[in-house]
Parts: C-alpha cells; structure tokens; sequence
C-alpha cells in the first residue's frame, strides 16, 4: 500500500468511531465509481432489505479491490449514500465493521433517492493502491 497515517487528533471521540478522522496518504489510487447492490447480472439485490443491499455493495467492491490487487485495508476513504440514515446507521453497524480495516476516513449522506428506486445503498471507496499493484 503507499505511504498512509491515521490522523490521530487526541479527542475522546476517536475512539469510539471504526474510522479516521483523516487519512494521509500517498502513492496510486483507486476511485470507485458509486457501488451499488447490483449481482453479477445487474439485477437489483435485496429490494426492501438494507442489510442485503449494504452486503452486497461491499461484495461488489470486493470484487474491485481484488481486481485492482488490493484489500480492505487499502480503503482510504468509503463515501456511503442512503436513502434512510437511521436504519442503515442501526441495521448495518455490526456488518460495516469487518469493512473498516485500518481505519478508512468515512462519510455518511442520506439522499431522497438513488438511481433506482429500489435502491437503498450506494458507497464509493477510496483505495490506496499497493506498489505492486497493476
């Protein structure tokens, strides 16, 4: 992975948070694009179910990183949109943390709508990409 430090402000609130509050980092990177719970197919998956969805934008970035030659702790940064904040902060919590390696800085937005309205999730994902990496 490049060159990468957690930012450490001091503050009783970090530790109580699964992200940084900034990352610095260096090297080659990786934006996803907006991830969403499409299969492989690209039908929606878990209509109604935000704990589906959220699994299956994080399988499909997954999918990205391994292509790209990198992990989970190579995210930098995840930036989530939903279209209900409150159960995805509440239904998706223990799911989320397995995702959160190194500590990645994160944003969370609810918006009224995402492309289909089926949707319920859509994350992008920061990668700091190993040197290795193609």
């Amino acid at each position: 992975m490049g060159d990468r430090k957690d930012l450490r402000l001091g503050k009783p609130l970090e530790d109580k948070l699964p992200f940084s509050l900034g990352v610095v980092s260096s090297g080659r990177f990786l934006h996803t694009a907006g991830i969403t719970a499409r299969d492989r197919d690209g039908e929606i998956v878990g209509v109604g179910d935000i704990v589906a969805q959220t699994r299956q934008c994080y399988d499909n970035i997954g999918d990205i990183l391994s292509a790209a030659g990198a992990g989970w702790g190579d995210v930098i940064k995840y930036l989530i949109f939903t279209t209900d904040i409150q159960a995805f902060s509440d239904q998706t919590r223990e799911l989320r943390a397995k995702y959160y390696v190194n500590r990645p800085a994160a944003t969370l937005v609810e918006v009224s709508r995402l492309a289909d309205p089926r949707m319920m999730v859509e994350i992008e994902a920061i990668v700091s990409l190993p040197e290795e990496a193609s």
